[in-house]
């Protein structure tokens, strides 16, 4: 394929999304002037000149607290996610209790629970991130992941299970060699998910979670002066957060299982390498 030929190519694959966003914002704008003229409702213009007059160091003073409160929930919550998943292949019998944990931290109302969080981890030092927002970006994120993650295992070639057990392997090494990588594609689409959640559960655990920075309290602080423009600014600035979670977490399955669109076949023939290999199955 020709350098013409790619670019045109990348073109067709984003310029329905290109234009969806450009037809919101055209939408935004036209609502802003017309049917919201005289409300606090601002043009895309003006969230643009506050983000100017608030600076860059606004945004990144506070975004990123709630980042890191984000990233530490979405490790916590899809590590515990992922382990359980793997102990449900190797001890059947919990399947049952790890999934009904999954749907009662999916079921728990976090907007209840966040003050009982808050009073058990307490305040956290002065500009530092909130363990009540952790705590809540991991719950926001345990129940997608723990689902996609036994359906990926689950989904594992028999054939190529077999040829692991004929070789000697067990439950553990069935999980080894052949369905943590048939997961893969499967994890990676729930984390893709899980990027957006925990992101939105940390800025959630941040307006009860006693932080002084963060987009939580940026966004209640803008809300109580009516500083339309800023509130704006945070939401959308949180939301572009979010889409580059997503994005990352989708451009590295692309790349990181080139072979799920594969045969069953190309599945044997990677069991049979790996459980015949030294140290394979034992």
């Amino acid at each position: 394929m020709t350098a013409g030929a790619r670019a045109a190519a990348v073109a067709r694959r984003w310029a329905p999304g290109a234009g969806g966003v450009l037809g919101l914002v055209a939408v935004w704008w036209l609502a802003a002037v017309t049917v919201l003229a005289g409300t606090t409702m601002p043009t895309p213009a003006g969230v643009l000149a506050g983000f100017v007059d608030d600076g860059l160091g606004f945004y990144v003073a506070n975004l990123s607290v709630t980042v890191q409160e984000a990233v530490r929930g979405f490790l916590v919550g899809n590590g515990v996610a992922l382990a359980l998943a793997s102990l449900v292949l190797l001890v059947p019998a919990l399947e049952r209790l790890v999934l009904q944990l999954a749907v009662l931290s999916y079921c728990l109302p976090l907007v209840a629970i966040t003050p009982i969080l808050y009073i058990v981890i307490g305040p956290p030092p002065s500009g530092q991130p909130s363990g009540t927002a952790v705590v809540l970006a991991a719950l926001s994120v345990f129940f997608t992941t723990v689902v996609g993650a036994v359906l990926g295992l689950r989904s594992a070639d028999p054939a190529a299970l077999d040829v692991v057990t004929v070789l000697g392997g067990g439950r553990w090494q069935q999980l080894v060699r052949v369905r943590l990588v048939a997961a893969l594609p499967h994890v990676l689409g729930a984390l893709q998910i899980a990027a957006p959640a925990a992101l939105l559960g940390a800025i959630l655990g941040e307006y009860i979670g006693g932080v002084d920075r963060g987009a939580g309290p940026a966004l209640v602080n803008a809300g109580q002066s009516l500083d339309a423009e800023r509130a704006w600014g945070i939401a959308l600035a949180c939301a572009l957060l979010a889409g580059a979670g997503y994005a990352l977490f989708a451009v590295l399955a692309r790349f990181a299982t080139p072979w799920s669109s594969g045969t069953s076949g190309g599945s044997v023939a990677a069991a049979a390498t790996t459980a015949a290999s030294p140290g394979g199955a034992s």
